[in-house]
């Protein structure tokens, strides 16, 4: 195909023009943007924040932070309000019959679980484990050894945890003693990292070879887990 040279000339000298006409357009734009942030401080404090928000969402990521329960290493549940309503009520239910205790009650053993387990860390199902191996979910138990509530603590042995919330007779306290107890679990998945070491020594029975407290709460566990999962499948 022949091409006349002569008429490309005057094109790519238009071109060319057009090019400089949107290169200086666009530097006026910066310019003035520039002006505009020099002269507001707070767009600048905005813009600047956004930026490390972003830098540390970004570095989260990179670190995988955020995407487990520590300690439990459990995923952190992302479910609707309406969603999460439907396992706790179904989680009620299921311990209420299995455990012959009011619906009331373990209402509030539930709510109380849900909320000591975003304090500390921990998977929620677990601490409600605890406390079916510990009292049957029975808040005024109390053993031979003076352990007491729905988490079996022993005063003796916490009163420095005890003494915020007004001393050992709070353990009474459904709330109280769910939230001291998961604060001592915590203390014991800190210090030994491994669940199951956490939950023997929790139990009083570090030493013990065939670990049957660890495999009674994990089988318990294990039970509500699937009540949660049935309701999320359904769901």
């Amino acid at each position: 195909m022949w091409i006349d040279s002569g008429r490309l000339a005057p094109i790519g000298a238009q071109v060319m023009v057009r090019l400089m006409s949107y290169a200086q357009g666009l530097l006026a734009v910066i310019g003035l943007t520039a002006l505009v942030l020099a002269a507001v401080p707070e767009s600048r404090r905005f813009l600047s924040g956004r930026l490390a928000a972003l830098q540390e969402g970004a570095s989260r990521i990179e670190a995988g932070q955020g995407s487990t329960m520590i300690g439990t290493i459990q995923p952190i549940r992302l479910a609707t309000h309406a969603s999460e309503a439907r396992v706790q009520r179904a989680l009620i239910e299921f311990i209420a019959k299995r455990y012959r205790v009011s619906d009331r009650a373990v209402s509030e053993f539930v709510t109380a679980a849900y909320r000591a387990g975003a304090e500390f860390a921990l998977d929620p199902v677990l601490l409600l484990a605890v406390m079916a191996i510990e009292s049957r979910y029975n808040p005024v138990a109390e053993s031979v050894v003076g352990a007491k509530g729905l988490m079996q603590v022993i005063p003796r042995f916490h009163g420095e945890k005890l003494h915020e919330h007004g001393g050992e007779a709070a353990l009474l306290d459904p709330e109280v003693n769910i939230y001291v107890g998961a604060q001592i679990l915590r203390e014991y998945l800190r210090r030994f990292g491994q669940l199951e070491t956490a939950l023997q020594v929790y139990g009083g029975a570090f030493d013990e070879p065939t670990r049957q407290y660890a495999t009674k709460v994990l089988a318990e566990r294990a039970k509500l887990d699937q009540v949660v999962h049935r309701i999320r499948s359904d769901a």
